[in-house]
């Protein structure tokens, strides 16, 4: 079976891809390697996945050309969709809030439209647990209320989640959100925490700490994230006959439409996890302290019982052995 990753030289689609064609699956990789982080990384992830010459594909495309992304589905014919294409991060959505409606939005509308008018068996898309916005109450569960956003990231993505059950109700398109929480590992984005401390850790400069250090992270580990995907993708939502317009969930309704959380269920304080890196490291940070940054929570923690019943998995790698597997991955590819 063909299978269509968008953002496919990204963090996350990178370790799916990888890992599906090392079970010699067909993939059909998109991504437009922008520059809002550092191309060379995804260049060299895109390296990797060409190795696979007889099984990997690679279009270089975004999603908001509608005629490009039609003549890829026309000629390679997937049946299995995984949208990982996103215009990412919190507070850039604060600097260039039009890139998110482009990438987000109007790229998400054209992938569903080219699912609808291909017999697509199972579109599987990134979410966020950043869509609980304002919830305090913990942990973060699917069949919360989700209608206060933090940030236009987090409404963006709400929006897919939107979009895709419209789609599903209309075509009955069997469609699986899946809301990552705080995903790191070998290959991550340069933008984000654990990459930022470890290479300010090593050449002694400063790392920023927001909310003066008071945050939780359900930080999950790549590896976890990528089994999950894979096991989802196997299970497209069917239709449930016994829901009705008055009888539904946040999460599922009567279309085939499912809505999950991933993460590790296991919130870890940001100056625990900062420890933790330090001690892989053998090497102290100097630490900065700064308040809250808008368009961000102080605390996340994913409820995923609703994941483990649909798949039979359950994130679990710990923090300490998810860090000194990145710092590994660092030190090697940054040769220091």
């Amino acid at each position: 079976m063909t299978i269509l990753i968008t953002g496919a030289a990204g963090f996350i689609g990178f370790n799916l891809s990888q890992r599906l064609l090392k079970n010699d699956n067909k993939v059909i990789g998109i991504d437009n390697l922008n520059d809002y982080y550092d191309p060379k990384l995804k260049e060299a992830r895109l390296g990797i996945l060409n190795s696979y010459k007889n099984l990997f594909t690679f279009k270089k495309s975004n999603l908001e050309d509608k005629e490009s992304l039609k003549n890829i589905f026309l000629k390679y014919k997937p049946k299995i969709v995984v949208n990982l294409a996103a215009q990412a991060g919190v507070r850039y959505s604060l600097e260039n809030p039009y890139s998110y409606v482009d990438s987000n939005i109007v790229g998400f509308l054209n992938l569903l439209e080219e699912c609808r008018k291909n017999n697509i068996k199972h579109l599987v898309y990134a979410s966020s647990s950043s869509v609980y916005g304002g919830n305090t109450q913990m942990p973060f569960i699917e069949s919360q209320n989700v209608d206060h956003p933090i940030s236009l990231y987090a409404a963006s993505k709400k929006a897919n989640e939107l979009m895709a059950h419209s789609y599903s109700h209309l075509f009955e398109i069997p469609t699986t959100g899946l809301r990552f929480f705080t995903v790191y590992g070998p290959w991550g984005r340069p933008d984000m925490a654990l990459f930022l401390f470890t290479k300010n850790i090593i050449n002694n400069e400063p790392i920023k700490i927001f909310n003066n250090g008071n945050m939780i992270r359900d930080f999950t580990y790549v590896d976890d994230i990528v089994e999950s995907m894979i096991r989802v993708m196997q299970k497209p939502p069917k239709k449930n006959h016994s829901s009705s317009l008055q009888n539904h969930k946040p999460d599922h309704s009567w279309a085939p439409y499912r809505i999950f959380n991933i993460g590790n269920s296991s919130p870890t304080p940001l100056m625990e996890f900062i420890s933790s890196l330090e001690k892989k490291l053998g090497k102290k940070a100097i630490k900065q302290y700064l308040p809250m940054q808008p368009g961000d929570v102080p605390s996340t923690e994913s409820d995923t019982k609703s994941l483990e019943n649909w798949i039979d998995f359950k994130p679990s790698t710990s923090v300490e052995v998810g860090i000194s597997k990145f710092v590994d991955w660092y030190k090697k590819f940054y040769n220091c």
